[in-house]
């Protein structure tokens, strides 16, 4: 197949053509809270999570971590032992302890509170990254206050 002008002109219409839809999309995810990630090298909902937060906007990085390893960095986080997960993110000096919804990241950012983070302990099946929300069962995500303490900062019900 020969590439003639004509051809290369169509190839290059085509491909601006859709720059448009795509653009918004790159510099959202470019422009928005930057999260960074330890994880289980071999978990796949810690990586399913993590693209859902990359389609709602955030920059995410990522980090393999032994499980030993990412244990201790939550104890030293605040992290309490009953509210653990599979893998903690880390956004704007606040901990995200496992499959924590975009929205309530988001509302953490707006709101502020004085707190180490949001943890939703465990692995809820259909939470962010754990299989469909519409198959999802009844979970809550927690505040973690400073002191240690856990209050409930949005609820989940059952699909």
């Amino acid at each position: 197949m020969t590439l003639t002008r004509r051809k290369l002109l169509a190839c290059a219409a085509g491909f601006a053509a859709t720059m448009p839809a795509a653009m918004p999309a790159v510099v959202q995810a470019r422009t928005g809270p930057a999260v960074h990630v330890l994880k289980d090298p071999d978990c796949g909902c810690c990586a399913a999570w993590i693209d859902i937060l990359r389609r709602d906007g955030f920059a995410v990085t990522s980090a393999p971590s032994s499980p030993a390893r990412l244990m201790r960095h939550k104890r030293a986080s605040g992290i309490p032992a009953n509210m653990v997960s599979c893998h903690t993110g880390q956004v704007a000096g606040y901990m995200i302890e496992g499959h924590v919804p975009a929205a309530d990241i988001r509302r953490l950012l707006a709101e502020r509170p004085d707190a180490v983070g949001l943890a939703v302990p465990g692995m809820p099946y259909g939470s962010p990254g754990m299989g469909p929300e519409t198959a999802r069962e009844a979970y809550d995500v927690f505040l973690i206050r400073r002191d240690g303490r856990a209050e409930v900062f949005n609820r989940y019900p059952a699909a």
